[in-house]
């Protein structure tokens, strides 16, 4: 299978205010969007895909000059892969508040002379970012989506594409989701927002006026969180109990073991390319997001929009940040209201991060799904 190769992003400005679910509005804004493949006369092959926290735009390909900065998709993605972009035009988008290009924390605040926002960025919501992505659509021309797919918080923009925009998407690809956090999750969360808050170089979020980076938190918080994106099993089969050295130092303050020194390089890379609000807000998104309390605390009610829609919900069986009874959930409020889902539990020893990874059963799985899409394309 071929690699999409060199892709450019693009971006799209909007003048506009977007109205945000907490009352406020983000003014004057900015989406960076990747595309792959060709929209086609019909304009009915588009799949918008919508990405989880620490992602972006950048789903598949390379950049001019950086053959190491693929996609975060780019096994999926691609000419003759599950979505194939032979077939499809497939669209990544970078999602306000994010730091990735799109207007953020780290962007100029037209309110305060051009200053960063910093923690003056409004709270987004996944739904808010649904309503910025229906926003680009339109100005693509894009009047329906073949599909709209995403993993983690990814997956829970698909499924608020089917409750806000219904009509405007064929089928949502849900993946490794969950139809709200439960208590464990905000619970993380939290713990990983006060790593953060609690750095002296935080700054009350207004850290690059001072010519700070509150890296120290935004380590822990990436150590806490990879911690719950992999599974026991996983972690085990990787690393064990091996120590770095072949005898221990007996030291509190050295790092002994080999899992000690992966988590300590996975938060290094980490505090040197996310932005300390950015995780902050996306972190809070997360919470929030819970279709169900708009509708009497009735899943099953609040997908009664989406009786036109086709689904696929996938769940891993190592997955215990969001386990497979999430999504069963999701699948019985489908099955409710008698709305067409198909649903899959993948046997899987990866934990929540096996939805980034090659797994023959998944991607077989996603490869069906999207030949029965393309079968059934406009033409």
């Amino acid at each position: 299978m071929a690699s999409i190769g060199t892709v450019t992003p693009q971006s799209m400005h909007f003048a506009s205010a977007l109205p945000l679910r907490s009352g406020a509005s983000l003014a004057d804004y900015t989406l960076v969007y990747e595309t792959y493949g060709t929209l086609n006369a019909a304009r009915s092959n588009a799949v918008l895909v919508c990405h989880a926290l620490n992602a972006s735009h950048h789903v598949a390909g390379s950049y001019a000059g950086n053959d190491n900065g693929v996609g975060w998709w780019d096994n999926l993605i691609g000419p003759g892969k599950p979505l194939d972009t032979d077939r499809f035009f497939v669209i990544g988008v970078n999602n306000p508040g994010s730091c990735f290009g799109s207007t953020g924390p780290t962007s100029p605040n037209p309110g305060n002379d051009g200053r960063p926002y910093g923690a003056d960025f409004p709270v987004v919501t996944v739904e808010d970012w649904v309503d910025a992505q229906a926003r680009l659509m339109d100005r693509l021309g894009i009047e329906q989506l073949a599909a709209v797919i995403g993993g983690s918080l990814g997956g829970m923009q698909a499924l608020a594409w089917t409750l806000r925009f219904a009509r405007h998407v064929r089928h949502c690809i849900s993946i490794a989701s969950a139809p709200n956090l439960s208590a464990q999750n905000i619970a993380f969360n939290e713990v990983a927002r006060r790593a953060i808050i609690t750095d002296p170089d935080f700054h009350g979020g207004h850290y690059q006026q001072h010519g700070a980076v509150p890296r120290r938190g935004l380590r822990v918080a990436r150590m806490l969180g990879h911690i719950t994106y992999l599974s026991d099993d996983s972690m085990d089969a990787k690393f064990g109990r091996a120590l770095r050295q072949a005898e221990p130092a007996y030291s509190t303050l050295d790092i002994e073991f080999q899992i000690e020194s992966y988590l300590r390089h996975q938060a290094d890379k980490f505090s040197e390319y996310f932005d300390a609000n950015t995780y902050l807000l996306i972190t809070r998104a997360l919470d929030y997001f819970d279709p169900a309390k708009d509708a009497g605390d009735d899943l099953a009610r609040a997908f009664v929009p989406a009786r036109d829609n086709r689904f696929l919900i996938v769940s891993f069986s190592t997955d215990w940040r969001f386990p497979p009874e999430r999504s069963r959930e999701i699948v019985k409020a489908l099955v409710d209201n008698r709305i067409d889902v198909s649903y899959a539990e993948i046997d899987a020893p990866h934990g929540h991060d096996a939805f980034l990874l090659d797994d023959a059963r998944y991607h077989g799985l996603l490869r069906a799904y999207f030949e029965r899409i393309a079968a059934e394309l406009p033409k």
